[in-house]
């Protein structure tokens, strides 16, 4: 099963594609990281995003998706805006046939580290265990969406509908 994790962001989504066999293995497919133009209309870079994630799932044909929920504490313009590019996101996996999964920074740094209050280079440092991979995944919004695919492997019976 090809799966498609999403770190949404408005300047930088990341993106990472994983595959778990029947066996239940990890492979890492590809991951980066969809960049807007600063300084563009906000349309223009949601639009941007859409097509930019469209042209990924084209090329990999997920048969999952999974997008992080958004964790705001302070500023509540650029929760907005985040807000607006996961909606994009959300849309885009719709329209592609795929009810994508919600998840928690907690849950998908349980599902990781099996410690919701891991850091992020304990994260990463799974994230590059757990695909064998030779190196981190940069950027850090990359291996953010490669730790949300993980999650979303490990939940395979869970459709969340937010």
């Amino acid at each position: 099963m090809i799966i498609l994790g999403i770190d949404p962001g408005i300047a930088d989504t990341g993106y990472g594609v994983i595959e778990q066999n029947k066996k239940g293995d990890l492979l890492c497919l590809a991951y980066g990281s969809i960049k807007t133009p600063a300084g563009e209309l906000l349309a223009k870079r949601l639009f941007s995003l859409a097509e930019q994630l469209s042209a990924v799932i084209k090329k990999y044909q997920p048969e999952r998706a999974a997008i992080e929920e958004l964790f705001f504490c302070n500023n509540a313009k650029t929760a907005l805006v985040v807000g607006q590019a996961r909606g994009v996101a959300m849309l885009i996996c719709s329209q592609a046939g795929l009810l994508p999964m919600s998840f928690t920074p907690l849950q998908v740094k349980q599902a990781v580290t099996t410690y919701g209050g891991a850091n992020k280079q304990q994260v990463q440092k799974m994230v590059k265990l757990l695909l064998n991979l030779k190196e981190i995944p940069k950027p850090d919004d990359a291996a953010d969406a490669l730790a949300i695919a993980i999650c979303a492997a490990g939940n395979g019976d869970l459709l969340t509908k937010k």
